[in-house]
């Protein structure tokens, strides 16, 4: 009985490693992206000449105050590059629509909407800049 119990431990133990590491890998990582089209009417606002930036938050996320100053920093030296926040509990009809399951998500889109790619968690600086070059 307490091999069996200590077998059962090891392996909730190294499921839970896995599944963790699993987790700080892909957190905060760009993603390219199927060609999803978001409309300038879903997300209130218009779309940059070269690509939009969207940020979906929540009020109680603290990562998203993070995120949400690093990216207006990293976009307001890129010309053509239009930021938009929104908050994710205000419109539920498009964070179901385009999938977003946890906030901060940042999106990138291409000047006709199309979403390119995408990160979920606070992005870190140098992935930003790339993913925003490559708009």
């Amino acid at each position: 009985m307490i091999i069996s119990n200590s077998i059962f431990l090891f392996f909730v133990l190294a499921v839970s490693l896995i599944i963790g590491i699993s987790w700080r890998i892909n957190i905060g990582r760009v993603k390219s992206r199927d060609r999803l089209l978001i409309l300038e009417s879903e997300i209130g606002d218009e779309l940059g000449e070269l690509g939009t930036v969207v940020v979906f938050t929540t009020t109680f996320c603290s990562g998203c105050r993070t995120t949400k100053a690093i990216v207006k920093d990293v976009v307001k030296d890129f010309k053509g590059i239009f930021y938009v926040e929104i908050d994710a509990e205000s419109n539920l009809e498009l964070v179901r629509k385009i999938d977003i399951r946890s906030t901060p998500t940042t999106i990138f889109l291409d000047s006709k909407g199309f979403e390119i790619a995408r990160v979920k968690g606070a992005p870190k600086r140098d992935q930003l800049i790339k993913a925003i070059k490559a708009i």
